[in-house]
């Protein structure tokens, strides 16, 4: 039997991709793994909503019942508190270091959470920017970005 040997970042995992796809050639699921795999989580627990999850019920963040609220410093302090409680219990692999909501375009309905992140494994800072559509809309697609802070 051949020894697997094992790296510091084998702790971040790998999961199935957000949404599942499936490679017909290798007749298996598509997985991210290490950081990107991270990202895919933070997104997952983002969009969902705290009761969804039959065998995680206390799972996600809950942010949809805050869609028509008015955008003022209660409900930016609550999208924050959330966002901190939602990692703190559902994301063992990273320390959220800061939150922060970039409103420059809350006119058009658009709050960014900008989350700034260590990978407790291997020190590595991370940003992740997840887009809070602050108006209800169809079809809104998820853009999410992230760079390594050195």
């Amino acid at each position: 039997m051949a020894q697997q040997t094992y790296t510091n970042d084998d702790f971040l995992g790998k999961g199935w991709s957000f949404p599942p796809t499936f490679n017909i050639q290798s007749k298996s699921v598509e997985v991210t793994a290490k950081e990107v795999d991270i990202q895919k989580s933070l997104e997952i627990l983002l969009t969902t909503t705290i009761g969804e999850r039959v065998m995680e019920p206390k799972y996600g963040c809950n942010m949809g019942d805050l869609v028509f609220e008015p955008l003022n410093t209660t409900t930016k302090t609550i999208i924050i508190d959330r966002i901190q409680t939602a990692i703190l219990y559902f994301e063992p692999r990273i320390d959220a270091k800061n939150i922060t909501l970039d409103t420059t375009s809350e006119t058009e309905g658009l709050v960014l959470v900008v989350i700034e992140y260590m990978v407790r494994s291997s020190n590595s800072r991370f940003n992740f920017v997840y887009p809070y559509y602050k108006d209800e809309g169809t079809e809104i697609q998820i853009i999410t970005t992230n760079t390594q802070v050195a």
